[in-house]
């Protein structure tokens, strides 16, 4: 998985890059039979995604839990790599008259979009308003 976190303009052609961040897992992914296991999977992802949110939705049905494949996988190897900073060129590469620097990649949150079957009646809540992933 990789994470674009800005563009980097370089005086030279070859000194363009991105600054990233990345991981590579390895393992063997095993698929997770056990129905408690499963749920509790299933709980962990939506509140990491929605903190608090499982309780609030209507848990899987049977259907759905044979409809939903949870796999696990041991951590093997296990590989993070990342790039940040300015362009790395020489300094006599800097007498190009080119702009140099950083566009910063930033994900945010955009305007919740009400699903067009749901009850319009029911406000859209602040977790939705003012989404975030920052630590609170």
């Amino acid at each position: 998985m990789t994470i674009l976190d800005g563009i980097v303009f370089a005086p030279t052609a070859s000194g363009h890059a991105v600054n990233y961040r990345s991981v590579v897992v390895m393992g063997k992914a095993e698929p997770v039979e056990d129905r408690k296991a499963k749920v509790a999977a299933m709980r962990d992802f939506v509140n990491h995604v929605i903190r608090g949110r499982f309780d609030l939705v209507k848990p899987p049905n049977e259907q759905e839990m044979k409809g939903t494949m949870i796999l696990s996988v041991p951590l093997v190897e296990v590989s993070a790599k990342t790039r940040t900073g300015p362009a790395v060129d020489d300094d006599a590469d800097y007498d190009v008259p080119v702009w140099t620097g950083v566009v910063s990649m930033k994900w945010t949150a955009q305007t919740p979009v009400p699903d067009p079957r749901g009850n319009p009646h029911i406000p859209v809540p602040a977790e939705a308003l003012h989404y975030s992933r920052t630590p609170q």
